[in-house]
């Protein structure tokens, strides 16, 4: 029988604690495999920024920084040190001289992709180890918290077909 609506009220501030604990696991598992993986050093900044150049592939300046809450000066500044590192490539927009759209360049696309495996192994080990009523469990909690959070965060949360 599916939980009634006042046990799922009731359940939401019990499952915060472990919710926010396995946020903070997965933030250390990303660094790690962040670390791992680099040999350029990009900062955690740096790094969504790519993520959301690689999912808004053409995406204006403007456009990037409403995603990241950022000012332009900001925004500029670490695109500034991605295109020096050959991460990413600033180009004229076809629709305005005045704006500038970013695309990943290969080595961007390369470096995500290493750290996207790196993660996705160590993730993919840990969920191996559960039952499966566990990871049966796992991907209905996840399709729901994912079905509330993505009209919040548009484009900026979804990750993209071609990832």
């Amino acid at each position: 029988m599916p939980p009634q609506d006042s046990d799922t009220q009731r359940l939401a501030p019990d499952a915060m604690p472990s919710a926010s604990d396995v946020v903070e696991m997965l933030d250390l598992l990303w660094e790690h495999a962040r670390d791992t993986v680099t040999t350029t050093s990009v900062s955690t900044s740096q790094l969504r920024l790519m993520y959301l150049v690689d999912r808004n592939d053409g995406i204006r300046m403007r456009a990037l920084g409403e995603l990241l809450r950022a000012a332009p000066p900001s925004v500029s500044r670490l695109c500034d040190r991605l295109q020096a590192a050959g991460f990413i490539e600033r180009l004229p927009s076809p629709d305005s001289g005045r704006e500038v759209t970013l695309r990943l360049t290969t080595a961007g696309r390369r470096h995500l992709q290493q750290i996207r495996a790196e993660r996705e192994g160590k993730l993919t080990s840990a969920i191996e180890a559960m039952t499966l009523d566990d990871r049966l469990a796992l991907v209905t909690g996840l399709a729901g918290l994912h079905s509330v959070l993505a009209p919040v965060g548009g484009k900026g949360l979804g990750r993209s077909s071609a990832a």
